[in-house]
Order: structure tokens, then sequence, then C-alpha cells
């Protein structure tokens, strides 16, 4: 019988990859965290918005209905990414496996959850489209303006926000190993407290007029890449960090 041990062993097997394609088999080994849950949480949304728009239209409401909805499994994958920090790192220590080969694994078995998941919600779209919102004008995934740009367009923008919650995820579990939930909570205060600083100084300069219309210059597309680039930058620190993580 082959044991778990087995099966994650480090031993070349002549492919370079193969180590990091071990740790995404191990992430993966969890389905709940990566696949059932994450399909859960949308699919949960996506009923219970479907339900408020059949009330407010039998109610006699006019008019195109639009939700948030679909951002549900986003938040989700920052609880992914704790978990698959906070779930696999020491037994990948046990196997031999290297910090950088744990993390390569770990982002590569989130891309492809976010694959999935980014895929769901471009059909969602999609056939929303086709039917009119479902004909009763009711949208949950196709909003119009992370569509603007169509449908690979609208699939990257929810493929990258959700890598970018689950980075943020896993270096928060990495912050929270390395040293403790005191100085966990105190970044996370510090995060909170410099978004309000940045909402006071823009208050304060009657600016909101302006940061408003660069979100519009710029759109959804543009708003992507510039959270790609923010997913890189984060992607380093929580490796640098991990590194600097004791077994």
């Amino acid at each position: 019988m082959t044991t778990a041990a087995e099966t994650f062993s480090p031993q070349p097997t002549g492919h370079s990859r193969s180590r990091t394609l071990g740790v995404v088999k191990l992430q993966f080994m969890n389905t709940q965290t990566f696949v059932w849950v994450p399909v859960l949480v949308l699919g949960g949304a996506w009923l219970a918005t479907l339900l408020i728009y059949w009330i407010i239209s039998a109610s006699g409401v006019e008019g195109p209905m639009f939700s948030g909805g679909s951002q549900a499994p986003l938040w989700y994958f920052a609880v992914v990414g704790a978990q698959a920090m906070n779930l696999t790192y020491y037994f990948s220590q046990a196997m031999s496996l290297t910090r950088g080969e744990f993390y390569l694994g770990s982002l590569a078995a989130a891309a492809i959850s976010a694959l999935g998941i980014s895929t769901v919600f471009v059909l969602l779209g999609l056939l929303e489209r086709a039917t009119d919102g479902y004909g009763i004008n009711g949208y949950f995934a196709y909003l119009p303006w992370i569509w603007a740009e169509g449908p690979f367009a609208a699939g990257l923008t929810y493929f990258v926000l959700t890598m970018l919650t689950f980075i943020l995820g896993f270096w928060f579990a990495i912050v929270n190993k390395r040293f403790g939930p005191l100085i966990l909570t105190t970044v996370l205060i510090s995060i909170a407290l410099l978004l309000l600083g940045g909402a006071a100084l823009v208050s304060l300069n009657s600016a909101w007029s302006d940061v408003w219309m660069w979100f519009v210059e710029t759109q959804s597309l543009g708003l992507t890449l510039w959270a790609l680039g923010v997913c890189a930058v984060l992607s380093i620190g929580s490796y640098l960090t991990l590194r600097r993580l004791t077994s």
C-alpha cells in the first residue's frame, strides 16, 4: 500500500516540476477547501440572489437588477489561502519539500481553483446575457462595467481578484505562524488605519470626484492589470516572509 509520505516523496523523478506538482496534489487532497466549499459559496450566493430578484420582480418593480453576490467566493479565497498554509505547511516540511516548492505549488493549486470558479462566473454571465437576466432582468455575474471589454476580460478580472485574496490570506497565515496572533492583529489594524487615513486625506482635499473619475477612466481591465501588479508584489512579500518561517 502506498502511503501519503511515499506519494509526496521528494525523490528525483527526472522531471524538474515533479516536486511542485506534488504540492498541488497535496493541496487538492482536501477537496473541500479548494473545490466544494468555493462552489457551494458561489452556488448559495447565486440562488439567494435569484430568490431576491424573483421577490422584487413579483412585486412589480421594473428595470435591470444587479447584485454584488458574485464576489462572495472572492472573499472566501482569503480563507482558502489561510487554510492552504495552516493545514499543509508542516506536512510539506516533513516531506523535505523546500519552501519555494511549497509556495509555488500552493499558488498553482489556487490558480487551478480560481480558474475553475472564474469559468463558472463567465458561463453564468453568458447565460444571463442570453436569457435577459433569467427572464426577469436580474443579473448576478453579468455586471456591465466588468463585462465592458468582453467575457475574457471579465473572467480575467474575476481570476486576478480571486488570486489576490488568496495571496492575502496565505500571507496573513504566514505572519500568524511566524510572529503570532498579536502581531497579526496589529498588522491588520495598521492596514485598516492606513486605509481610513487615505480616505480621510481624500475627503479633506475634496478629491473623491477625481478618484471616481480615475476608476471610470481606467476601466475594469485597467484596474485588473493594476491588481495583477499588486498580486506580484504581495507574492514576493509573502514568499520572503515564508522563507524566514522556522519549521
